[in-house]
């Protein structure tokens, strides 16, 4: 049997479930799709998506370091930068920039340092 890999979810380090909420909810427009503590006042562990992007936010110690980068291959860039540019967002206002591989790039940092940057190829 070939070995096949299902899907690949990143574990993101935050700091606050408050901040990462405000951002990856709010900003971002992702989903909670579900959080775990083993006790009451511990570190959350939640999972977000929007569409067939998954991420892991962990309070946990060791669970990733801060100032991770995502690299995400989008369709409707465009469509994206003026969701997240009409909610002004205090924090963060990205613009939209050309790569020198040929495609289109928005980069959006959370408050814990992470990146996530959405590539879109160039229309022809």
């Amino acid at each position: 049997m070939p070995i096949r890999f299902e899907r690949t979810v990143p574990i993101l380090r935050i700091f606050s479930e408050e901040k990462a909420k405000e951002f990856y909810l709010g900003f971002l427009g992702f989903e909670l799709d579900w959080e775990h503590r083993f006790e009451p006042d511990t570190p959350v562990y939640m999972q977000v998506s929007r569409g067939g992007m998954v991420l892991h936010l962990s309070e946990h110690h060791g669970d990733g370091s801060p100032g991770a980068t995502l690299f995400v291959e989008t369709e409707g860039l465009e469509e994206l930068h003026a969701e997240v540019t009409a909610k002004k967002y205090r924090y963060l206002r990205p613009g939209i920039e050309d790569a020198p591989w040929g495609a289109r790039v928005m980069t959006v940092i959370d408050p814990f340092s992470n990146r996530i940057r959405f590539s879109e190829r160039k229309r022809a």
